[in-house]
């Protein structure tokens, strides 16, 4: 699994990808939350709770890569269909994009569940 992360940033660096976890994520949720307001058919309902899903993952920052992964295909789809104005999703693919090949900083639950620990051997 830790070939998945990187190297967990902290400081400045840490503060800056957390910086962009919370943007991508917040509005992918708000993105979604108003999209499902308006009653939209069975299909793109599925497709809008799925990104109200990877959103949330980014917020906590859980699966990172992943969901950066699933993120960036996700605005491919809804560039490809949503062609009045398709720069924004092309910026979020870019977000998720970017998240997938940096990790999730320091401040996340990734870097809880699989960062670097310490094992304490007792002396007898």
């Amino acid at each position: 699994m830790r070939r998945l992360f990187s190297n967990f940033a902290g400081g400045a660096p840490g503060v800056g990808l957390l910086l962009l976890r919370l943007a991508a994520g917040i509005g992918l949720v708000a993105q979604g939350i108003l999209a499902l307001r308006g009653a939209p058919p069975l299909g793109p309902a599925l497709l809008h709770i799925l990104t109200i899903g990877v959103g949330l993952l980014l917020l906590v920052g859980l699966w990172t890569p992943i969901a950066g992964t699933m993120l960036a295909i996700l605005a491919l789809v809804h560039a490809a269909f949503h062609l009045t104005n398709p720069w924004t999703c092309l910026l979020m693919g870019i977000l998720g994009a970017a998240l997938a090949l940096l990790g999730p900083g320091a401040w996340s639950v990734d870097a809880r569940l699989f960062g670097w620990k310490r094992i304490r051997i007792s002396d007898r």
